[in-house]
């Protein structure tokens, strides 16, 4: 897609909805909209909607690092202690590891 050939209300309107779609468990599209009106929201000569778009933007990366931080949290912390949850653990596993052999 080239934000090039978009009206500026049409890409305001982008912008907003990877940001609340970024809120329906995929958090890949505030990466996505960071990186794709970076140009736009703070490169760019001002114009009227630039601020809307510049927040969007830098609510979709505070919204990616917390994001990302909550997910190595996670991996991190069920790596370490897997084997002492038990049962429970192994109900969330998608792959149970058998042990040595």
């Amino acid at each position: 897609m080239d934000l090039q050939k978009m009206k500026v209300e049409d890409k305001v309107e982008l912008c907003k909805k990877y940001f609340y779609g970024g809120f329906a468990l995929l958090p890949f599209l505030w990466v996505v909209n960071f990186v794709w009106f970076f140009k736009e929201a703070f490169i760019k000569q001002h114009y009227e909607q630039q601020q809307q778009i510049r927040s969007y933007v830098i609510k979709s990366l505070i919204g990616a690092i917390i994001w990302t931080a909550i997910f190595i949290t996670w991996v991190t912390l069920f790596q370490l202690y897997r084997a002492s949850w038990g049962a429970t653990a192994d109900y969330i596993s998608f792959i149970i590891p058998r042990g040595i052999a």
